[in-house]
């Protein structure tokens, strides 16, 4: 057929634009590409859960969905700077997984999910309301919560009991005691003041919530400056000193896994992450005496103080970028992965160190197994957000990017500057961002 009637025969409008264009560009049209989703998340802590979505996830969304899922993982403390560059280039992953409210920073990059929000939450007994402050803007959904991991303190049962403390300390002045004779034992506490994701934020937000000290009032005024915050800083200062390795100044969310494992610390803020490579690889860990290691690990909030106890977990949610080329696809695999039979497949695997956004999995027969991961199991009904105070807004998530609570507690812990000195800093930080 003559080019001429095979345009006249297939209609001139279209076909003419149509192979007018492909004939220029010397590529297929859009709707003969592959249909590809490109998410990018953290090397997970737990190596099987990756392993879930590579072996598990991308075969069966390639089945049920006719998507091709392309996995790549990085370091967490990469993610931000990856999702900055991409938003601003206009290119990059069709999903990026943020942590805690970076949600918040990142909202005007993001499609709105918040019709899968709502049908997840609906069927599956109420999304959190941590997760769902971190996730929302202007009553918006702009990311969807994937997982909550919780921070707890994972300790030496046997060490904790040979200095005679048969349950682990409730109240700050307590753990401070039972520090001094763990480090006089060579068992210090291992505790990262680093500029990193999880363990550090997750510390050092609720010591300073559990003395009274907050970064804003409701209002947005910065109050950090205060008797409360002073006397936290105070406290960890020598609370560092007394029972800490102080190494844990220069650690990532990685080290103090190490260090527990291999026995040279005896408890450490963290995700079940410790406990379950323990238990994992019950032949390579092992205590001093030769028994599994996971035998004498348990965990346990970390301690009140004088205003009380308020915990922080470190979030997990997806965002579907807006610069996506294939948003409707982006958005099919997150509702496809929500599904409680996709999503078992990957939740089980983690053992309680990550937990579902929302509260139907509290019933899961999972926590049946291993009575040591019970605490875990409902850590996400408290909690408080960063900003607390005030809102968990885009500011709030800039201070928390800038590590200005973790360092008013590491400059005074190294000795670089004095309580009362490392406040008024970090007073003046937050004020640089919040007026």
């Amino acid at each position: 057929m003559k080019r001429r009637k095979f345009l006249k025969a297939t209609g001139a409008g279209i076909a003419a634009t149509g192979l007018a264009g492909i004939l220029a560009a010397h590529r297929a049209p859009v709707f003969a590409q592959a249909n590809t989703i490109h998410i990018l998340r953290w090397n997970d802590f737990v190596p099987a859960a990756d392993k879930v979505l590579r072996e598990v996830y991308v075969p069966e969304v390639q089945k049920a969905l006719g998507i091709t899922l392309n996995v790549e993982t990085v370091n967490a403390n990469d993610i931000p700077a990856r999702a900055t560059a991409a938003i601003q280039s206009g290119s990059g992953p069709d999903i990026i997984m943020l942590l805690n409210n970076n949600p918040q920073l990142y909202a005007a990059g993001s499609v709105d999910v918040s019709d899968i929000a709502g049908e997840v939450g609906k069927a599956q007994g109420g999304i959190y309301d941590l997760p769902k402050a971190m996730c929302t803007v202007g009553g918006k959904w702009v990311a969807m919560p994937w997982a909550t991991v919780p921070a707890l303190i994972a300790y030496r049962k046997s060490w904790f009991d040979e200095i005679g403390v048969k349950e682990f300390p409730k109240t700050w002045a307590q753990y401070h005691e039972a520090g001094k004779k763990l480090k006089a034992a060579k068992h210090s506490i291992g505790q990262t003041l680093g500029h990193t994701f999880g363990d550090a934020p997750t510390f050092a937000y609720p010591l300073m919530w559990s003395y009274g000290g907050q970064e804003v009032d409701a209002k947005g005024k910065v109050v950090l400056n205060s008797k409360e915050t002073v006397d936290s800083v105070r406290f960890m200062t020598q609370f560092w000193k007394d029972a800490h390795d102080e190494g844990g100044l220069a650690w990532d969310d990685s080290n103090n896994n190490r260090a527990f494992l291999s026995g040279d610390i005896s408890a450490t803020l963290n995700g079940a992450s410790i406990y379950v490579a323990a238990l994992n690889g019950a032949d390579k860990f092992k205590t001093e005496k030769g028994a599994p290691l996971h035998t004498d690990i348990l965990h346990a909030p970390l301690p009140a103080g004088p205003k009380g106890q308020f915990p922080y977990h470190t979030a997990f949610t997806h965002m579907v970028m807006k610069y996506s080329k294939n948003a409707k696809g982006a958005k099919e695999f997150l509702r496809w992965a929500h599904t409680p039979a996709n999503y078992e497949k990957w939740i089980v695997v983690q053992k309680g160190f990550a937990v579902a956004p929302t509260t139907q999995w509290e019933k899961h027969k999972m926590w049946d197994v291993d009575p040591v991961m019970l605490p875990f199991k409902t850590a996400s009904q408290k909690g408080r957000h960063m900003g607390f105070g005030g809102a968990p807004d885009k500011k709030a998530a800039e201070a928390w990017n800038k590590y200005i609570i973790v360092d008013m507690y590491a400059q005074a812990a190294n000795g670089k500057m004095k309580p009362e000195e490392s406040v008024k800093w970090a007073a003046g930080e937050l004020a640089k961002i919040y007026t």
